[in-house]
């Protein structure tokens, strides 16, 4: 790697954080952090980094999970429990123990946060009733969450201090219940109108190794699925479900996979509901990896898997203001002989051909439509950052400028390549005879650059 290049890369990444900081400057996050963590060795690390992002000016909840925690206690007092639609149905007489064994949890991230020297406040700040009996089933001592004491929530974090939710709610009687940590950190960031949800827990890595992941869904370089809109978790949960476990050979190994499988499922689907109810978006993070919240916050693609219902990404006109970035995405297609050079010049005169692709406010990605007095339209300058050239950009794009060809009545769209051939040709487009080139376009073809045509037929 050149030095240009390198110090271009850690430019734009200093660039992001500055955006980001910006952007998130006192808002509210909601972090669910899974007991399994606990006994990580990066445990200390996510808190320690939970407070970096608390002291850049972000509102911070912590909404601990105390399932291993209630486990280990129950399991030890002997006593037995089911599970019906991921709630722990007990005997009555285990919900002092399954509330010993959340505040025990809380205070352990509680000490933890002292140890950075930050003030966390654990609260019973959750008014709960009772779940009942739903279909004949009875949920004994499962709450609902029936209302939050939003004005107290907010002396503490106004104050300066992180509150710490423990899975547990009290009715307006003083009895306990117990209530899921994953759907209560929901429910606190629909109430508190969150900018952002974090699900934080182990091996939480959505890709193509665990699971089936649609085509039109793009993957980062490193194969995980960086974002997905509504319509997009939709689509992935129904390919999931639909995979026969039953093939599967049952290993160890494969228990433990399954059973992230079904975790993450469920978050999905919580996290679609908070989004309908308000939340802008919730983001699903692999706990095993160090440093991973930040890079969530700070980063446009981030490290784990982000839930939005809008203003993430998409296609708009190509402003003057744009110019600058335009050309810098360019950069690198021009040294490398894919684009011809362009000029600031030259993009103020097509201003009204071109696209960018914004991702959170940062243009990533650019095309352009030029339109022929034959009915035919072409499509050049296509360049999409590296970063991001893994998540279906470039294809979006390509499909969005096909579409505007088809709305202005054209007879096809070509374009002009000389090495990305084959991945024109996975869009589409097939090669064809360079007569086939209106008159205009064809007075600059240049024979020494002997760039090859494709075309699509609309």
């Amino acid at each position: 790697m050149s030095e240009e290049i390198a110090v271009r890369e850690k430019a734009e990444r200093i660039r992001d954080v500055i955006r980001y900081l910006k952007k998130f400057k006192n808002a509210l996050v909601i972090i669910y952090i899974d007991d399994n963590l606990l006994d990580s060795p990066l445990f200390l690390s996510h808190i320690k980094d939970i407070c970096l992002i608390h002291e850049s000016g972000l509102k911070v909840i912590v909404v601990p999970g105390a399932s291993k925690r209630i486990d280990e206690i129950l399991t030890a007092s002997n006593f037995t429990w089911t599970i019906h639609n991921n709630c722990r149905i007990t005997d009555s007489q285990a919900m002092p123990l399954i509330k010993m064994a959340a505040f025990d949890v809380s205070n352990q991230i509680m000490t933890a946060f002292a140890g950075e020297k930050q003030t966390a406040v654990i609260g019973n700040w959750v008014r709960a009733r009772g779940k009942g009996v739903i279909d004949g089933f009875d949920y004994g001592d499962i709450g609902e969450i029936d209302k939050l004491n939003i004005e107290s929530i907010q002396t503490v974090l106004d104050n300066g201090f992180i509150p710490i939710f423990p899975c547990i709610g009290w009715s307006m009687a003083g009895k306990p219940y117990n209530i899921s940590s994953q759907e209560l950190a929901k429910q606190i960031a629909v109430h508190l109108k969150a900018d952002k949800l974090f699900y934080l827990l182990p091996n939480a890595s959505i890709n193509a190794e665990n699971f089936t992941i649609p085509k039109e869904i793009g993957t980062s370089p490193e194969g995980t699925v960086p974002s997905l809109n509504l319509e997009e978790v939709s689509k992935f949960i129904v390919a999931n479900s639909k995979t026969n476990e039953l093939s599967v050979k049952i290993t160890n190994n494969t228990n433990k996979r399954l059973l992230v499988k079904d975790r993450i499922l469920t978050l999905l689907s919580l996290a679609v509901d908070a989004c309908k109810n308000g939340v802008n978006r919730v983001h699903i993070l692999n706990g095993s990896l160090d440093g991973t919240v930040p890079c969530e916050i700070f980063s446009d693609l981030g490290s784990g898997t982000m839930i939005y219902i809008n203003n993430y990404g998409g296609i708009r006109s190509m402003t003057r203001s744009d110019i600058p970035t335009v050309l810098k995405i360019m950069k690198p297609f021009v040294d490398s002989g894919i684009l011809l050079p362009r000029t600031r010049q030259n993009l103020l005169e097509q201003l009204q051909n071109y696209i960018v692709y914004e991702l959170d406010g940062a243009v990533r990605a650019c095309a352009s439509l030029i339109p022929y007095s034959d009915s035919q339209m072409e499509i050049a300058g296509v360049a999409v950052e590296k970063t991001y050239s893994h998540i279906g950009v470039g294809p979006k794009m390509i499909s969005f400028l096909i579409q505007k060809a088809k709305n202005a009545n054209a007879k096809n769209v070509f374009l002009l390549t000389t090495q990305t051939a084959d991945w024109f040709e996975q869009q589409g487009f097939k090669p064809a005879s360079l007569e086939n080139l209106p008159l205009e376009r064809k007075k600059l073809w240049n024979p020494n650059r002997a760039s090859k045509l494709f075309v699509l037929p609309l």
